[in-house]
């Protein structure tokens, strides 16, 4: 594991997230079930860049006491288009 593996792992479990969870997303072919794991997996498998980003977001979301996984809906939706 990388150390924004460990990160994003890390996050995750405090903010008890469940990676079994599935999302509903529209794509081209409907609606989409896509369990947050998958998110994770794309979201580990991003560049140094996206990951920085992606990290800076959560951090961002978790500052204002959002709810982060309205931001992984959110990135479930891109990977469904």
């Amino acid at each position: 594991m990388n150390e924004f593996q460990i990160w994003l792992k890390t996050f995750i479990e405090e903010k008890r997230i469940d990676l079994v969870q599935c999302l509903t997303v529209e794509g081209p072919s409907g609606a989409n079930l896509m369990p947050v794991q998958a998110v994770v997996d794309a979201i580990e498998s991003t560049g140094d860049v996206e990951q920085a980003q992606i990290k800076e977001t959560l951090i961002i979301i978790d500052f204002k006491n959002g709810d982060p996984l309205h931001y992984i809906r959110h990135l479930a939706q891109a990977i469904a288009q």
